[in-house]
């Protein structure tokens, strides 16, 4: 484990509790403080002070979109043509309530920005890129690669210092 690598201010066993509850978010403290060598409140404490400071944004479980019917899965670039106007805000704003768009990202390179889009089946993403994606503000060209099978998936950070850069 880094001490202190990243320049965070968090010290071994603040890494090992983050590594720990990023593997399951559903441990108990018990088993927290149990396996990092602490006794329960201090453990505690920690855990709470790493949400309260931004390092734990939340915690979710993650579901099989297979098993819920989302067979497609789109990575798609959009493209402005004017980027002075309010467009992009609007843009980003409305992207914010769309939940079949997983994430958003404003990019460098030749697309603006690319989102990860989910959908029942080709049909369903052809009626959502006609009935949504086409009507947002700014939006002058989309170009979707569509995911043909899922090599690599996860929101774990490298919190273990095995990899060294």
């Amino acid at each position: 484990m880094r001490k202190n690598s990243l320049k965070t201010g968090l010290d071994t066993t603040d890494y090992s509790l983050l590594a720990l509850v990023q593997d399951d978010g559903r441990i108990s403290n018990v088993k927290v403080a149990e396996t990092l060598s602490l006794s329960e409140t201090p453990c505690w404490r920690r855990l709470k002070r790493l949400e309260e400071e931004g390092y734990i944004d939340s915690y979710q479980a993650n579901l099989n979109r297979y098993r819920l019917g989302f067979g497609v899965l789109a990575l798609v670039q959009i493209c402005f043509a004017n980027h002075t106007d309010d467009a992009p805000s609007q843009f980003e704003e409305a992207i914010q309530n769309i939940p079949e768009v997983l994430s958003c990202h404003n990019v460098t390179g030749e697309a603006d920005y690319i989102l990860q889009i989910v959908a029942q089946d080709l049909v369903a993403y052809e009626q959502f890129l006609r009935k949504v994606l086409r009507k947002l503000p700014g939006v002058t060209s989309i170009q979707s690669s569509l995911s043909l099978r899922e090599v690599k998936n996860s929101t774990r950070l490298p919190l273990d210092g095995s990899r060294q850069v």
